[in-house]
């Protein structure tokens, strides 16, 4: 008993310190609003129509953006119930910057976005490109990676994250290609 409260004291210690992003994001009431540091997580990524010549692989040689794509970010937290839910649309160069704002976190370490969020194929606004893949686990959820990327203001910070790249694919391939 004593050794896992040992454990638990060192994990609550030193986890913060692993992750300075979830350390931050804590409220004090003692500081002037304006003096308080507004912390957003942000998901960034691409999507993609894929070449029928790697139809059934995940490659994306020859795949082309897709621009007015949607994708979903879903975050369930440490008991599995969603606890955000939003869909995004990619810009002319099939880029998403997805602001999860209203993402909460109940607990530090097990609601973190590297551990509960995911994304996912929604849909494509291309006739010829609209059938899901699962590059990158587009049809189950692709996990987030962390790339070190934050953006930085006087008072307000965005935690960076990426997923995918993410494809659609076209509905009519040869089936000559493996």
């Amino acid at each position: 008993m004593a050794s896992r409260r040992l454990i638990i004291l060192i994990s609550t210690l030193l986890i913060p310190l692993a992750f300075p992003s979830i350390a931050a994001t804590e409220y004090d009431p003692k500081k002037p609003e304006e003096a308080q540091k507004k912390i957003d997580v942000v998901v960034e990524g691409m999507i993609y129509c894929q070449s029928c010549d790697h139809y059934g692989t995940w490659s994306l040689t020859d795949a082309e953006p897709i621009p007015s794509a949607k994708v979903s970010v879903i975050c369930n937290n440490h008991k599995d119930q969603v606890s955000f839910y939003k869909a995004f649309v990619t810009d002319l160069k099939g880029y998403f910057y997805a602001q999860l704002e209203g993402f909460k976190m109940a607990h530090s370490i097990l609601d973190h976005p590297l551990h509960g969020c995911h994304v996912k194929l929604v849909s494509s606004p291309l006739a010829n490109c609209s059938d899901l893949s699962n590059v990158n686990n587009g049809l189950y959820g692709a996990p987030l990676r962390s790339e070190n990327k934050r953006l930085l203001g006087r008072n307000y910070e965005a935690v960076i994250y990426a997923a995918g790249p993410l494809a659609f694919r076209p509905s009519h391939c040869s089936n000559t290609h493996s």
